[in-house]
């Protein structure tokens, strides 16, 4: 009988949503496993394959750990809030939560004819009021405990989509959603502490099992380092504050570099007698993108301060001040102190500009044309520290300028507070208003949600305010604080917002009088596994851990991290081997594979084509294979003959699969639990029959891959009721070993005759039987043997002469 995929995939879609099969139960008492998956951007394009490969992986683990006897959570939404829908919406002159509405329908009916087991029950929507109405009381909460304040500051502002973006949102100089050149620009920002969770964010990934790859980024992006803080005072009569990891090397210090935006360049405006070159280069400066400022290929640019010099520290030199655009004022102090010996980027200024190069370390582990590395070595050149090892040097250094008032230990960070404020509609309103005479108020909690109001310009101000500012019906309330006229803000909170909390709604999405229940908070989390995409682990990764971790400070969860377990996949390239792209042409649609050849060969394909967490080309032909394999599975039901059990001869291999397979899914190897069920088949279709027992062992292992086909086979085949509520197998270690083996029997090297014996057979008892055998028999009659080798499990070697 012919599969017809279309008539299996669709019945079976239809029960499980009728039955709610994938459903998490409400039973606490029950173990419990919570699998998640990065809950997407429901864009008008609908799912790539790329979307499928996390989601099946993470699908297979869900099914095998109910099968297992979990209670599983198999959540999903949609991270709905965001740039792209408004920018649609403008285009189209159609409402955002229409636009919404529509991509939403679309993408869960992709999902749905995968044949994912979601649990649709706890389905979420970060554009949902009843959603954002508990991302606004997480906002309120930090802003209560002072974790949320407002500056005026200098932002990443992308000029075509007209909004300011965080540095993370700022990709090789280009705005990461249209990508546009992006430009500077001092707006009033609200901003989120994270920075006073930066040691713990660290520090707390080590007892995480989090894949090496994820841990490193989030280590690296929050960028801990541990140093000196160090006063340079000037001949102006102030002081410039810098930052350095190696106070060592204070006598090397020849010149300082600040910020183009440096406050002090205006402080010191009248002395500086360049001040038209200085602002010349200022401007161009202002062009240019944080990233473009401190690429280190680029060539080094600056400008002297006539007129101001800084004083070094440690030995009263006066040296001079530049200005150059590789110093950002958004790091750090502005101001860095140059030491040309050992560092490359001030070698190259150094020598572009004139300036003087001390070397301070003497015998570097590494030489160079240009400078020393001095991460090693013995100090030289400078004064008390001279004859000092590196580190010795760092501690002294350290004591000294603490003792002489002009520095103190710290630690630094390259991760800045989180730019939290975006000037467009469809986004959360941030509830906050501000009054004349009280400042910044939060509205009262009993007035959540604040909803976003019906409107039908969507255009940003020219200016770069949101369209909210133009509503003043909304815009004009009165201060919960005085009772007074005020108004509210009319920024709206960025897209990751939603995405900080969500995994915590899906615990208990129906509630109303909290973002959880304590007991489901308690019961469901943290998370078992989490996998996606590694975009996402310096941005919605860092940014859900440390609202998480407030939470937890809070009293709300009763957990300091969110996800126990982290890991990422790999790519599907086009066909081509290049990223899948419009401009490429070589996107793969998934509905059009789901048509053509079925949602299980899809999933079995996806998981066929590779490393998981390495990016790998798409390839039909290779679709075409797995269709075979699962064609000839279904051709078992004609061969199947009586029996529970597994037949002598494949007992072995049948104990061998289940665990390769169960061991292979904890650990994402998905290609090699396939082979091993392709492996068996064939050994089935060899001895050209097949037990109940093994037909039944084989469907429950293949159905977390393909659980359309094998649910019609399991039912057609007389099992009771749905393999999703069956019990996984188990395997018994013993007999994972074959009782017999093949072994090759050599004479002088050559392979003379193959047997077949017990796979413990001793050395003696195998050279015996290969012995006995009747061609090797002749062979060594009335010779002289030499050497008996036996290799145990694959050949005896006799070596005559």
């Amino acid at each position: 009988m012919k599969y017809d995929f279309k008539q299996v995939e669709q019945k079976w879609q239809k029960i499980w949503d009728e039955e709610h099969t994938f459903a998490a139960k409400q039973d606490y008492t029950l173990p419990k496993y919570y699998a998640l998956v990065e809950f997407p951007y429901p864009s008008g394009q609908g799912l790539h394959v790329g979307h499928p490969r996390s989601y099946t992986a993470l699908d297979i683990v869900a099914r095998k750990k109910r099968l297992q006897g979990y209670n599983v959570l198999y959540p999903m939404g949609w991270d709905a809030f965001g740039l792209p829908t408004e920018n649609y919406a403008m285009k189209n002159h159609i409402h955002p939560e229409i636009v919404t509405a529509k991509n939403v329908a679309r993408f869960k009916s992709q999902l749905k004819s995968l044949g994912l087991s979601f649990d649709w029950d706890r389905e979420i929507n970060t554009t949902d009021p009843n959603y954002y109405k508990w991302t606004q009381w997480i906002f309120l909460q930090l802003y209560k405990k002072g974790l949320a304040y407002k500056k005026e500051m200098n932002v990443n502002w992308c000029p075509s989509c007209k909004v300011v973006l965080a540095n993370e949102e700022v990709v090789d100089g280009k705005c990461e959603r249209c990508g546009a050149q992006t430009t500077h620009k001092v707006k009033s920002q609200w901003m989120l502490k994270i920075t006073a969770y930066a040691d713990r964010l660290v520090d707390d990934l080590d007892d995480l099992d989090y894949i090496p790859r994820v841990k490193t980024q989030q280590k690296n992006w929050i960028g801990r380092s541990h140093g000196a803080e160090v006063k340079f005072k000037t001949t102006a009569g102030d002081e410039l504050l810098i930052y350095t990891t190696r106070p060592d090397t204070l006598f090397g210090a020849t010149y300082m570099v600040i910020a183009p935006e440096h406050p002090a360049i205006e402080k010191w405006a009248d002395r500086i007698r360049n001040m038209d070159e200085v602002k010349a280069y200022q401007a161009e400066a202002a062009k240019k993108s944080d990233f473009e400022r401190s690429e280190l290929a680029k060539e080094k640019t600056g400008v002297k301060l006539d007129g101001v010099n800084a004083i070094n520290p440690v030995n009263g030199k006066e040296i001079p001040i530049f200005i150059s655009d590789y110093v950002l004022i958004s790091y750090g102090t502005g101001a860095i102190m140059a030491v040309p010996a050992h560092d490359e980027r001030d070698w190259d200024f150094a020598r572009a500009f004139g300036c003087e190069i001390i070397e301070v370390v003497k015998g570097g582990d590494v030489e160079k044309a240009a400078f020393t590395d001095c991460a090693t070595g013995v100090m030289v050149n400078s004064g008390f520290l001279d004859g000092m090892s590196v580190e010795q040097a760092k501690k002294a250094i350290v004591e000294w300028l603490s003792e002489q008032s002009v520095g103190t230990p710290k630690t630094n960070f390259k991760l800045r507070d989180w730019v939290f404020s975006r000037q467009r509609y469809w986004g959360e309103p941030i509830p906050m208003v501000h009054c004349e005479k009280c400042g910044w108020q939060p509205i009262p909690e009993s007035e959540l949600p604040l909803r976003l109001p019906e409107i039908t310009d969507f255009e940003p101000g020219e200016n770069g305010e949101s369209p909210l500012a133009r509503h003043t019906e909304w815009v004009n309330t009165t201060c919960p604080c005085c009772g007074g006229p005020a108004t509210r803000e009319t920024d709206t909170m960025p897209q990751w917002a939603g995405s900080s909390w969500y995994f915590l709604r899906y615990m208990d999405p129906h509630n109303n009088d909290a973002l959880a229940s304590k007991e489901a908070l308690a019961y469901w989390g943290p998370v078992d596994w989490y996998n996606g995409g590694m975009e996402h682990t310096t941005l919605h990764l860092l940014y859900s851990r440390f609202w998480h971790k407030f939470l937890y400070d809070i009293g709300v969860v009763p957990y300091s991290e969110p996800y126990r377990k982290r890991t990422s996949h790999g790519m599907i390239l086009g066909e081509n081997g290049e990223k899948m792209s419009k401009s490429r042409g070589n996107v793969v649609n998934p509905d059009d594979i789901v048509n053509e050849y079925g949602a299980d060969t899809m999933r079995l394909y996806e998981m066929f084509i590779g490393d998981f967490e390495k990016s790998a080309p798409w390839n039909t032909a290779s679709i075409k294979g797995c269709r075979r394999f699962l064609e000839r599975v279904w051709g078992l039901m004609d061969m199947v003959a009586e029996g529970d059990g597994y037949s002598q001869k494949l007992e072995s291999s049948m104990h061998r699969t289940i665990k390769k397979v169960t061991e292979d899914i904890e650990v994402l190897k998905m290609n090699t639990a396939i082979a091993a069920m392709m492996s068996l088949l064939n050994e089935i279709y060899d001895q050209k029959s097949v037990t109940k027992g093994e037909v039944r062992t084989l469907l429950i292992l293949l159905n977390p891959f393909a659980p359309h086909m094998t649910e019609e086979m399991w039912q057609q085949l007389g099992f009771e009721g749905q393999i999703a509520h069956a019990q996984w197998p188990a395997f018994d270690e013993a007999k994972c070993v074959d009782s017999t083996v093949e072994i090759a029997v050599q004479v002088n090297g050559k392979v003379r005759a193959k047997l077949v014996v017990p796979a413990n057979i001793s050395k003696d008892d195998a050279i015996a039987a290969a012995k006995a055998d009747e061609v090797v028999a002749k062979l060594v009659e009335g010779k002289t043997i030499c050497k008996e080798i036996y290799v145990p499990g694959k050949l005896v070697n006799i070596a005559v002469k």
